[in-house]
This record gives C-alpha cells, sequence and structure tokens, in this order.
C-alpha cells in the first residue's frame, strides 16, 4: 500500500513474473544430477536435485568391510549429495532474478 492505494494490477504482474521466475528454475533444477562420494570413492550416489536415487555404486572392495562401517559410508555419500543439491538449489534460486531485486525493474 503507498499513498493509502492499494495496486492490485502490479501486484498480480509480480505475482506471475515470480512464478514464472520459479517455474524456470524449477526446470533447470529438473535435469540436475548431483554425485556424492565416501570412503575415498568406494561409495557412490547419484540424486537427482528432486533428491531421487538415479544410481548408487558399491565398490566390490567395500564389502571386506563390517556392516557398521559401509552403513556409515552410505550414510556420508548420500549426504554428500544431498549438500551438494542445497547449495545448488540455493544459487540457482538466487541467481534466478534475485525475485524482487531482478535488473529489470530498476529502469
Amino acid at each position: 500500500m503507498i499513498d493509502g492505494t492499494f495496486n492490485l494490477d502490479k501486484l498480480m504482474k509480480s505475482t506471475k513474473k515470480i512464478q514464472e521466475i520459479m517455474q524456470k528454475a524449477q526446470k533447470e533444477l529438473s535435469k540436475i544430477e548431483v554425485t556424492g562420494e565416501s570412503g575415498a570413492g568406494m561409495v557412490k550416489v547419484t540424486l537427482t536435485a528432486q533428491h531421487e536415487i538415479v544410481s548408487f555404486i558399491l565398490s566390490d572392495e567395500l564389502f571386506a568391510e563390517k556392516k557398521e562401517v559401509i552403513e556409515a559410508l552410505i550414510r556420508a555419500a548420500f549426504n554428500d549429495a544431498n549438500r551438494k543439491i542445497t547449495k545448488i538449489t540455493q544459487e540457482k534460486i538466487i541467481s534466478s532474478g534475485k525475485l524482487f531485486g531482478n535488473e529489470e525493474d530498476k529502469n
């Protein structure tokens, strides 16, 4: 509300623009796959940006380890991939026009 008036048209245009920016970012993210590793590459897990597993690779030498070690390495690889996805997602959202601070709006 500026000067006691409410500009519904401007609000609707801004909302539509934000939706378009977010849809574009989501489309770009849907194409991204990230690989997390642990145990010097003995465990590799590849995830999509939606956190779905694309591939899961265990080195043959890993099976000589105890169950607890294998479980810990699987968790570590999955967490590594998740951290990478989170970082990429945040960067993509920030770089997609910064929503309200888009350069086009400043002209």
